[in-house]
C-alpha cells in the first residue's frame, strides 16, 4: 500500500531513506523517536506515521513538552482530580487518556523535567497512568511517538535525561535530514510556498530566476523548512515583478554564501582619465596575438592585479572587477592563478 505523505514535499535520496523506514514501522506499535534540527518538519512526519498506522481512525494527540510550565505538564499529560490543586475545580482527563486507542506525540521531550520522566517511563512500560491527586490506576492503550532537536545521548551523559527512558523511546529512531542536505527539494519547497502565499494574498504567481535558484541551493538554511517558508512569504509581499531576482533575496543569504547582492547597473558614459589609452590594433599585432587571445591576456592581467590588491581575498577581488565571486574563481582556475 502506498504511503500517505500528505503535507510532506520532497523526493531527495535523504528523504527517501526516511520514508523507507516509515513504511516499515508505521504498521507496528513500536515506539518511535524522531530527531532533527529545529524547523525540519518533525510533526509532519509524526502525523504521517499516524496516518499510515492501524490507529489512523483513532485520536492523534500532540503535546509540546517545552511549551507548558513544568508544574502544569504532569496535569496536561495525565489529567487531575477535582481539588488536586488550586483552581482544579473539576476532574479533567489528560492527553494520555484522550489519546486512548490512538497516538500521543510528545514533542520536544528533551525539555521534560527528570521527575516527570519517571512517570512517562511507567506509562510506556506498564501502559497505565495515574491522575494528579488521584488514587486510581488507569490502563491506556496508546502508541507513543517522541521528538526532539536535542542530542539525547549527550543529555543522558550530562545527567539531564534518564538513560532508561532514552532507550525505551529510541526503539525505532527516525532522523529527519536538514534542508541543506536535501538538494533539489529546496526548490520544490520554495515553489510550493510561493504558490501558497501568492494564492493567500491574491497576487499573481511568482517564479525564481536561475541565479536566485542557485543561491537558494547554496545557502546553508540554519532555520530549515520553517526559514524557507518565511523567506518565500516575505518575497510574495516585497517583490515587485513576476520573477524573483537574486538581488531581491534576503541579505542573510548573501552573507552566508560570501557574495554581495548585485545592484542594477546604471548606464553611464565611460570615463577616460588623463593619460589613459585604449589597447590598439598595433598592440595586438606587436604581441602577435589574435583578438580572443589578446582579450584573454588583458583579462588575466586585470584579475591577477585585482587579486594582488585584495591581498588574496576573493570576495574583495571580485568586487574590484565587478563580477561575482564564483565567476572570479572559475576564471582564476582557468588561468591556474589559484
Amino acid at each position: 500500500m502506498a504511503l500517505n505523505l500528505d503535507g510532506i514535499i520532497g523526493n531527495s535520496p535523504a528523504l527517501a531513506e526516511v520514508f523507507n523506514v516509515l513504511a516499515k514501522v508505521a504498521p507496528t506499535d513500536s515506539t518511535v523517536l524522531v530527531t532533527g534540527e529545529s524547523g525540519t518538519g518533525k510533526e509532519l512526519l509524526v502525523r504521517a506515521l499516524h496516518r499510515n498506522s492501524a490507529r489512523r481512525d483513532q485520536p492523534f494527540v500532540p503535546i509540546n513538552c517545552g511549551a507548558i510550565p513544568r508544574e502544569l505538564l504532569e496535569s496536561e499529560l495525565f489529567g487531575h482530580e477535582k481539588g488536586a490543586f488550586t483552581h482544579a475545580i473539576r476532574t479533567r482527563p489528560g492527553r494520555f487518556e484522550l489519546a486512548d486507542g490512538g497516538t500521543i506525540f510528545l514533542d520536544e521531550i528533551g525539555e521534560m523535567d527528570l521527575s516527570l520522566q519517571v512517570k512517562i517511563l511507567r506509562a510506556l512500560q506498564e501502559k497505565e497512568i495515574e491522575r494528579v491527586g488521584g488514587t486510581c490506576i488507569k490502563k491506556v492503550d496508546v502508541r507513543v511517538v517522541a521528538a526532539t532537536n536535542r542530542d539525547l545521548e549527550g543529555e543522558v551523559a550530562a545527567g539531564r535525561f534518564r538513560e532508561d527512558l532514552y532507550y525505551r523511546l529510541n526503539v525505532i529512531p527516525l532522523k529527519l535530514p536538514a534542508l541543506r542536505k536535501r538538494g533539489q527539494d529546496i526548490l520544490l519547497l520554495a515553489e510550493y510556498f510561493l504558490g501558497r502565499h501568492c494564492g493567500s494574498k491574491a497576487r499573481k504567481g511568482l517564479t525564481l530566476s536561475e541565479e536566485a535558484k542557485r543561491m537558494l541551493l547554496t545557502y546553508s538554511w540554519p532555520g530549515n523548512v520553517r526559514e524557507l517558508e518565511n523567506f518565500m512569504e516575505r518575497l510574495t509581499i516585497l517583490c515587485d515583478g513576476n520573477e524573483i531576482q537574486a538581488a531581491e533575496l534576503p541579505e542573510k543569504i548573501f552573507e552566508d554564501i560570501g557574495e554581495r547582492p548585485l545592484k542594477p547597473i546604471e548606464k553611464v558614459e565611460p570615463l577616460r582619465p588623463a593619460g589613459f589609452a585604449w589597447p590598439s590594433l598595433k598592440d595586438m599585432r606587436d604581441k602577435n596575438l589574435k583578438l580572443k587571445d589578446f582579450m584573454e591576456a588583458i583579462e588575466g592581467r586585470l584579475l591577477a592585479e585585482a587579486l594582488e590588491e585584495a591581498e588574496g581575498v576573493k570576495n574583495k577581488a571580485a568586487e574590484l572587477v565587478g563580477i561575482k565571486r564564483t565567476t572570479l574563481i572559475e576564471k582564476l582556475k582557468k588561468r591556474d592563478l589559484l
